[in-house]
């Protein structure tokens, strides 16, 4: 007698939820409109750049670039970039994976899926890296998790607190086990910069999940994100799939883990360099206070 269940690995009949994303930048062809994916307008390109990428209709973030968002954070002129040459290979000689590196590279304008620096805000020195969605959704390989940790490395040198802007869609599969372990190369980073009294803020935009979230991401001392991010290890569907029942509704939303804890706060884009550079402030505050 068999001691699997009968149809355990058919389809489950569970109608699924819809899950609201970031907005796709999509139609005309000319570029100067872009449709919000949530409420469906139609928005000039210059007047939701002035406004952030954020929807003045609705609020809906749209996701940003890792240059963008890092240009929109700190004080002008203040950005200098970190480990800039370091950059996937292709250890597993995966089929197809270097044609795809080359065409996330001509797509996004970056040689890898995260930028790393030292800049200002608010006249507050940091260390801070972004991830970017442009480059195969910002997924974690072996030259992100050696640029992330060696940025950590540099800021425990330097004394400096490090920013973090997460985007993921996990581990990078072509590398096998090699990104998976980066989670654990990053975290122990991670954990000598904080043994150290530093103080690591990481903001969770849409989405972050897989890998990123099971290490780094959910490792900050004040973790905050953008209204309406994703933020899971597994997504909704393959959770639904799994378990063939529905979730609460706004399951793996920023609101959602706010309500039990996950998130300290959630911040509007627009409004992220006043508060990070509140925290700087307090932070500085802090430390002068305990030397002297």
């Amino acid at each position: 007698m068999s001691i699997f269940k009968k149809g355990l690995f058919k389809r489950p009949n569970v109608p699924l939820e819809s899950q609201e994303g970031a907005p796709e930048a999509a139609l005309p062809e000319d570029g100067l409109w872009l449709r919000c994916g949530r409420c469906k307008s139609m928005l000039l390109s210059a007047e939701l750049a002035q406004n952030a990428q954020v929807c003045p209709k609705c609020g809906a973030h749209f996701h940003l670039g890792a240059r963008q968002r890092i240009a929109g954070i700190v004080d002008q002129g203040s950005f200098q970039e970190l480990f800039a040459d370091v950059a996937a290979g292709d250890p597993l000689d995966f089929p197809g994976y270097g044609a795809k590196l080359e065409k996330a590279r001509r797509q996004s304008g970056e040689i890898e899926a995260v930028v790393c620096g030292r800049a200002r805000i608010q006249d507050r020195p940091l260390a801070l890296f972004a991830m970017d969605p442009g480059f195969m959704m910002g997924s974690m390989g072996c030259a992100v998790g050696e640029k992330i940790a060696r940025l950590f490395e540099f800021a425990l040198e330097q004394r400096l607190p490090v920013l973090g802007f997460t985007v993921s869609g996990g581990a990078r599969m072509q590398e096998g086990i090699l990104s998976l372990m980066q989670m654990a190369k990053v975290s122990g980073a991670v954990r000598r910069f904080g043994e150290a009294g530093l103080l690591y803020v990481c903001v969770l935009t849409d989405p972050t999940t897989g890998g990123v979230t099971a290490s780094f991401a959910m490792e900050a001392d004040v973790t905050l994100a953008e209204p309406g991010a994703l933020i899971g290890f597994a997504g909704p569907r393959v959770i639904e799939q799994t378990i063939r029942q529905r979730l609460p509704q706004g399951f793996q939303t920023a609101e959602f883990l706010l309500e039990k804890g996950f998130v300290d706060r959630i911040v509007d884009r627009r409004a992220q360099r006043e508060e990070i550079g509140r925290l700087l402030r307090l932070y500085g505050e802090a430390d002068a206070w305990k030397k002297g």
